[in-house]
């Protein structure tokens, strides 16, 4: 028995010694021998450094009972280098196993952060790396969300030439589970300077955990131009007129967050001049060296409204409103025009006569249907010339919480209930006070490229559908509320796309004024005014009372095992199976001793 004792002694020693050799939550352990977060019960977050293992090939699903979805973030990965992204990568699905839709692919060679979102209570990911023996380290850090909550003031989009924000409830500590996005949209021929005038996040070498990542471009897959957190004060300059700022926060170290501004830099060479027509207003840049040509500057300038003044930097610039610094506006044969007259005004000191040209630029735009074409002509000593400029009106569509219209929804992708009214808003972007948006049609689809199948929800400006209910015109909004639905045997993403006619508001005989007609009795195709707005997509939340899966990360398979390693688990297993064999033999050996010692000593017995 004492050599049973100690047998068992040294095996709770050994295993002892093996699990302070195992890593814990958060330390680097091996992908395939371990299970990508554990049970999580009673918690919303995991977060885990993956060493990965030369050949792997292993998936995980991530499931959980309650009514929310998972976001799954990749804010740190170091893959092999050389490899192929074909033949080592992190696949993340949506669903709980790989035949579910891919959501997204994580390689060495990613040039922005990757995050994805779950349209469900399941997740999987499949991790997979080539022969190459080299050390890959993986930060991954998920947790779950209610798609039907959202953080004030996170995230948004921002049209200005020049404007500011700062993380939700700065300077207060930022909230945790935070993942914000902003979008930033200047005018065509413009850059953007983004500063960020205070910092103040969890420091980390690697910004795993609480991080600003800024791209160049208007969405979350366009080119990374840095990732940064703690104390830092950075810089950044777009290539384009739009970039998109991320600030993701996990579940512990709260500070300030951040505040930063950004504003536009007009970077387009100008030779000699060019008019840009948009949404509220007309620009006119002109270089100086043309300026100078004339014997002129922006001093000698001036608009219909001579107090209307341009702004002055590498070139002179006229941001002309539509509706104000003496601009006229024509509304003839369902056309839009808006002019203005920049002219040189000589000096009082001026001499009789004068042999320079006088300088007198008419600045004319005309809003057309999808199209946005920009001419200027310029008269010297009054010889006119007559051509128009092409101009787009601005639109945009969101969802609303109600049918007061105050708080639009800002999460992409919203989540829904069936059957859950939803309040839907096309708004027109213009200083022009007097115009109206009708909202002739709007359709939902289940894939964002609208092919078959669509629906109708309005048609020539008539509701389609039973539980539609258009609004009656509202200025620059056009608003109709209708309960969500899903596509049958689709996925259960729904877009909205609506045409909408934009008309003058004085004009009693337009088509926004005539309401819902029918197709035969219709004849608008010379209108112009017309532009589309497209919102997506809409998610339905599905059923999840039929899950009975208790919350857990678990472990689906891991291939190809007999190429791991020699591992921990391994060297654990094999010990154990030799103390048993070992305890088994001492049990048989002594069993034996005794029979044996007891048939001789009855023997000696039997002798007296």
């Amino acid at each position: 028995m004492e050599v049973i004792r100690r047998l068992i002694l040294l095996a709770l020693f050994i295993a002892y010694c093996l699990a302070e050799l195992n890593p814990t939550e958060g330390e680097a352990r091996s992908s395939c021998t371990a299970n990508l977060g554990g049970s999580n019960q009673g918690e919303n977050h995991k977060s885990q450094i993956l060493q990965l293992n030369d050949d792997e090939n292993c998936t995980w699903t991530i499931e959980i009972p309650e009514n929310k979805n998972i976001r799954i973030i990749f804010s740190n990965v170091q893959l092999n280098p050389d490899g192929r992204c074909e033949s080592e990568n992190i696949k993340v699905f949506d669903g709980s196993s790989t035949s579910g839709p891919l959501l997204g692919k994580v390689c060495n060679k990613n040039d922005f952060v990757p995050v994805f979102e779950s349209s469900s209570n399941s997740l999987t990911v499949q991790i997979v790396t080539d022969s190459t023996i080299i050390q890959r380290t993986v930060f991954v850090f998920y947790y779950f969300f209610s798609s039907d909550t959202s953080i004030p003031d996170c995230g948004g989009y921002l049209s200005t030439l020049a404007g500011s924000f700062t993380s939700p409830n700065y300077p207060e500590p930022h909230p945790e589970l935070a993942y914000c996005v902003w979008h930033i949209q200047v005018e065509k021929g413009y850059r953007i300077k983004l500063d960020f005038t205070d910092i103040f996040l969890e420091v980390d070498d690697y910004c795993r955990f609480d991080f600003i990542a800024v791209y160049d471009g208007s969405s979350t897959n366009s080119d990374l131009i840095g990732q940064v957190c703690g104390r830092v004060t950075p810089t950044f300059n777009s290539s384009s007129d739009s970039l998109t700022v991320v600030l993701s926060t996990d579940y512990a170290n709260s500070y300030r967050g951040f505040s930063a501004s950004y504003t536009s830099i007009y970077t387009e060479y100008v030779n000699t001049t060019s008019l840009i027509c948009v949404t509220d207003k007309m620009r006119v840049i002109l270089s100086k060296s043309y300026l100078e040509s004339f014997s002129s500057d922006e001093n000698n300038l001036q608009l219909n409204d001579p107090t209307c003044r341009p702004e002055v930097s590498n070139v002179v610039e006229f941001a002309i409103p539509l509706d104000g610094c003496g601009t006229i506006k024509k509304v003839e044969d369902h056309s839009i025009t808006y002019t203005n007259i920049i002219t040189f005004v000589e000096s009082l000191t001026s001499a009789v006569i004068t042999r320079q040209k006088h300088l007198q630029i008419i600045v004319k735009c005309e809003m057309e249907h999808n199209s946005t074409v920009e001419v200027m002509y310029i008269t010297e000593d009054d010889v006119i010339q007559n051509q128009n400029a092409l101009g787009k009106y601005n639109t945009s569509m969101a969802l609303f919480e109600s049918n007061s219209f105050e708080n639009p929804i800002v999460e992409s992708p919203y989540y829904v209930e069936l059957n859950q009214t939803l309040f839907v808003q096309v708004s027109l972007h213009t200083s022009d006070p007097n115009l109206v948006v009708f909202l002739d049609t709007c359709r939902a689809s289940p894939t964002s490229d609208f092919a078959s199948p669509t629906y109708d929800l309005i048609k020539s400006g008539c509701s389609r559908d039973e539980t539609c209910e258009v609004y009656p015109l509202s200025g620059h909004y056009g608003r109709f509320q209708f309960n969500a639905f899903k596509f049958l045997r689709s996925l259960t993403s729904v877009y909205l796309q609506c045409k909408v006619l934009i008309c003058d508001s004085n004009d009693d005989q337009s088509r926004c004024n005539q309401g819902c007609v029918s197709r035969k009795k219709r004849d608008i195709s010379s209108y112009k005014w017309k532009t589309d707005a497209i919102i997506g997509p809409i998610r339905v939340k599905r059923d999840r009372s039929a899950n009975g899966n208790s919350g857990l990360l678990h472990q689906a398979h891991a291939e190809e095992a007999q190429k791991q390693p020699f591992n921990s688990l391994h060297l654990f297993s094999f010990m154990v199976l030799a103390l048993n064999v070992v305890i088994v033999a001492t049990i048989s050996v002594r069993h034996f001793v005794n029979r044996r010692m007891d048939y001789e000593y009855q023997r000696l017995r039997g002798r007296y």
